[in-house]
């Protein structure tokens, strides 16, 4: 799946459209209180992803183990200090309800998190490279 995310931002204007393959969405995000840049910053982002990410794998792998998952809550929470420094003791839980047992439903947490793509994105080290003109 190839995914690209753009950000166009003006007074006042705050623009974010993300694709996955050939589906395009535009989310709505509004600008800061100042009209310029993002009412959401991107240490809040970054968590979100794994929080959605995990979300959206759980339905995922439950359903290749025959689970009906019928409610998802993911908390993640993770400390920014200096600007310019790394993110640090990024950590996540979840909650699950659905119609196996409490045994069941923790393997299945144990499970997912180790094909979560983002958090396995994320404990990889990967490098991101700037490659803007401008």
């Amino acid at each position: 799946m190839k995914i690209l995310t753009k950000l166009e931002n003006s007074l006042d204007s705050h623009i974010v459209t993300v694709q996955s393959n050939e589906t395009v969405q535009e989310l709505s995000i509004p600008s800061k209180s100042t009209g310029f840049g993002s009412s959401i910053n991107g240490g809040e982002f970054l968590l979100l992803s794994l929080a959605t990410c995990f979300c959206n794998d759980i339905y995922r792998e439950a359903k290749k183990k025959g689970i009906n998952v019928t409610n998802v809550l993911v908390e993640v929470s993770g400390e920014f200090a200096a600007e310019g420094e790394p993110g640090f003791n990024i950590t996540y839980s979840s909650e699950l309800k659905g119609d196996a047992s409490d045994e069941e439903l923790r393997k299945l947490v144990a499970h997912t998190d180790k094909v979560a793509e983002i958090q396995n994105t994320l404990r990889t080290g990967i490098s991101v490279t700037l490659t803007s003109k401008s």
